[in-house]
């Protein structure tokens, strides 16, 4: 008894279906109706090697989309009758538009066969096809024919039987469409899992899909579950909105794009024209922003005027809100009284949410210039030209977006970049995409950046960022090599990369696109970054100094102060504690501080000493030196200044003593064993321990610890002056410190969404991974740099 087969033949009307229907089945056919429709049922049969193959001609149709009665009656027989096998009858020489259908066949993931009709026609009109390439880059079996004279036939029952005999499960192919689209096509498909009623015969990213479309029978069919119905409706309707505002397009529009897209990529590569065709202005752009000379050099040069333009245009934005959360410190100050509330007020939130905060407009900038390249499409010509670098280091061309999402530019997340890598068929080549996905700066590494850079490397700003960002391809690309050439070997798939044609941004769409990244990150700030800056502010102020090691600090000042108070200079003038008290209300008001000037006294310009005042303004100015006839109170005014700077070394040392007595740091001083090799300190640990969290804490972790028992909070500066003048501190520090950030290990959610898209195996991994490769290069960049005399 011969085995049976069946196929259902599809195509475009004109493709040359019919012709190949009867060339197939000769006179072994039959006519009759499908059930409840008056469309037309054709289907035959015919003996090819052992197997009796049942041909079924499916309507002509253009797509699977609902719109008309042949679109409908062919999907539901696909969907319905499962058959082994379906031919997509395809016109040569109209190649890019015949594709568009057998998209929709790879997206609903059923066995497809692509049998390249017309051949002779394309050749006359100078096409030439690449089949191979064809069927390398769209992933299915390619057979080149001429149906009308019989040629290719035979070839083409050979590969139905080899196709059927194969594992007929489907496979639905994931095409991105774009982060809106793909964004909502997640949240609809995770709803249509959970919903228990729905008909599960439909692979759901195709249901997801068609439901972003407003396919109305697929539409219908969800409203079994009336629950996951609503829910569905709200996020087609919040996308489809969203598409509007932003794009003026809705989410129909835009799949077609990017599906076109897709095609353009594979015929780019498999289709050669002797005879020049009209290029389109996509086509005339794209001839020089991807040329493979002048391309690169342009992208090069784009990437580096968007830092030149975030960091120019964010300087004074920046500088406004440091003034502001300066101003807010004081504030504070003056209506809180010392202890463990203000502590937590002005160094748990204020310096650690505010040292993120204060970086919004570097991030909103950032986010804008790269809102520009993507609404523009130049995004996807910056992925088709990386895709020849990662080749070489044994990534698959699509790991460029997933690259690209994690902020390959700047300001992206790697969480995102993980999923991405589900576009990735090859099991191995996706787990190396993973694992140097967490390698881009991404923009919760941003804020330390800006930081670290604005500190030790003012004035090449832009060039420094831009240096950070080739470094962090470089290593990327360099960890894929290594992962690829040992325990992920295993050879290279095919690439197929979409390239929408150009549109011009909308001002509405850039802004929506801006804020809402922007927005992402301040409510980061205000939950995630807030709860870890308080969790982080506990751990470095509990339990602290005991009470003896506070006495013995109070005890030095104490003695600080009589040693001022019995100095021949100041004897004669201060003869008691009134004296005292009235000195200082004088000298606490302006001593190091010039904020009102001399110009508002008040009251306190009739006390005896207000010429002390006078002098020790004038000798801060003139640095130590006497200026004007007044100099009777000079040895009291240098006497005052050394017993102030004796007081706060006091202080200081007594901060970093409480510090050290902490939880945190006394991991960060069990750490600096290892990290003083690389010229960390104790409390870089601890900011690093937080940025495990969540890369932007390391900023707030450093502001903390930096501000923790500060005396005078009105007279706060920025943190990266602190840091400039913090002893131990210096660019070479900071260029080591940027390094190890940039490598060392994911943030916490990355880890989870590594283990979600592989399992714990890799995601232990990747910690290993990152954090051996961030201190191997850290510690040759540093001892090298010592060597060099570079750290001083």
């Amino acid at each position: 008894m011969m085995r049976k087969i069946r196929i259902a033949l599809s195509g475009n009307p004109n493709s040359g279906k019919t012709t190949t229907f009867n060339a197939i089945t000769g006179a072994r056919q039959h006519i009759a109706n499908y059930p409840g429709v008056t469309v037309e049922k054709k289907y035959g049969s015919v003996n090819h090697k052992g197997y009796e193959v049942e041909v079924v001609d499916l309507p002509g149709t253009y797509s699977l989309t609902a719109y008309s009665l042949e679109e409908i009656v062919a999907r539901n027989f696909l969907v319905n009758e499962r058959p082994d096998v379906v031919v997509d009858i395809v016109d040569a020489s109209n190649l890019d538009r015949n594709l568009y259908l057998a998209v929709q066949f790879k997206e609903l993931g059923i066995p497809l066969i692509i049998a390249l009709n017309m051949v002779d026609v394309a050749k006359t009109r100078g096409t030439k096809v690449d089949e191979e390439a064809l069927s390398d880059l769209f992933g299915v079996p390619v057979v080149p024919m001429v149906a009308r004279s019989n040629k290719g036939i035979q070839d083409l029952l050979d590969k139905i039987v080899e196709v059927a005999q194969e594992d007929h499960e489907w496979r639905p192919e994931i095409i991105t469409y774009g982060n809106d689209i793909d964004e909502g096509l997640n949240k609809i498909e995770d709803v249509i899992k959970k919903a228990p009623t729905l008909d599960k015969k439909y692979p759901e990213r195709w249901l997801a899909l068609k439901c972003l479309e407003g396919d109305d029978q697929i539409m219908e069919l969800m409203k079994g579950d009336l629950e996951s119905s609503r829910e569905i409706e709200g996020i087609r309707k919040r996308i489809s909105k969203h598409t509007m505002n932003t794009l003026e397009e809705e989410p129909e529009g835009i799949i077609a794009d990017h599906r076109y897209g897709y095609i353009a990529g594979i015929t780019k590569k498999s289709v050669k024209r002797e005879i020049e065709s009209r290029l389109n202005l996509s086509d005339k752009v794209d001839k020089v922003l991807t040329n493979r000379v002048i391309g690169p050099v342009i992208m090069l040069l784009i990437l580096y005027g968007i830092y030149e333009f975030t960091f120019r245009i964010s300087e004074a934005p920046v500088g406004w809100l440091e003034v502001f959360f300066g101003w807010l410190k004081g504030i504070v100050s003056g209506l809180i009284p010392d202890g463990y509330l203000h502590s937590l007020v002005v160094s748990g939130i204020i310096d650690g949410v505010g040292g993120v905060l204060g970086f919004v407009p570097l991030i909103m900038f950032m986010f804008f210039a790269i809102a520009i390249m993507e609404d523009f499409g130049y995004m996807a010509r910056v992925a088709y030209m990386l895709d020849r670098v990662l080749r070489w280091f044994g990534l698959h061309g699509s790991s460029v977006m997933a690259l690209l999402i994690s902020g390959g530019i700047s300001g992206g997340c790697a969480v995102p970049g993980v999923m991405a890598t589900r576009t990735l068929r090859d099991p191995k080549e996706r787990i190396a995409t993973l694992l140097v996905v967490p390698f881009m700066n991404c923009g919760a590494k941003l804020p330390v950046f800006g930081m670290l850079i604005a500190a030790f490397f003012a004035r090449d700003r832009a060039r420094m960022l831009f240096v950070f960002t080739i470094l962090s391809w470089s290593f990327a690309l360099f960890a894929a090599k290594i992962l690829r050439s040992t325990m992920l070997r295993g050879p290279k798939t095919p690439f197929v990369m979409e390239l929408p044609p150009y549109r011009v941004p909308t001002i509405k769409g850039l802004f929506i696109h801006t804020w809402e990244r922007t927005w992402q990150y301040i409510k980061k700030a205000g939950t995630i970054i807030l709860g870890v800056s308080i969790l982080l502010w506990a751990m470095m102020t509990f339990p602290g100094l005991s009470g003896e090691e506070r006495q013995f600090y109070e005890d030095q000042r104490v003695e600080n102060r009589m040693s001022f108070l019995t100095s021949p200079d100041v004897k004669g003038l201060v003869q008691n504690e009134k004296d005292m008290k009235d000195l200082e209300e004088v000298l606490g008001r302006y001593e190091g501080s010039f904020k009102d000037g001399m110009e508002n006294p008040g009251s306190i310009a009739e006390s005896p000493f207000w010429p002390v005042a006078e002098q020790i303004v004038s000798l801060k100015k003139s640095g130590g030196r006497a200026q004007g006839e007044t100099v009777l109170y000079i040895p009291l005014a240098l006497a005052y200044i050394d017993y102030g700077e004796k007081n706060g070394a006091i202080g200081l040392e007594e901060q970093q003593a409480a510090l050290r007595g902490t939880i945190a740091g006394r991991i960060g001083l069990l750490m600096e064993g290892i990290t003083s090799t690389i010229g960390f300190d104790y409390r870089t640990n601890i900011a690093l321990v937080g940025g495990f969290l969540a890369k932007e804490v390391i900023v707030s972790t450093l502001g903390t610890a930096y501000s923790l028992g500060e005396v005078d909070p009105e007279d706060s500066i920025p943190l990266s002056e602190k840091l400039r003048n913090e002893p131990g501190w210096n660019p070479l520090v900071a260029f080591t410190l940027i390094l190890f950030i940039m490598l060392y290990v994911p943030c916490f959610i990355t880890v989870i969404s590594i283990k979600r898209e592989s399992s714990w195996k890799w995601a232990c991994f990747s910690i290993a991974f990152n954090l051996v490769m961030a201190y191997l290069v850290s510690l040759a960049v540093y001892q090298v740099g010592l060597a060099l005399g570079l750290g001083t």
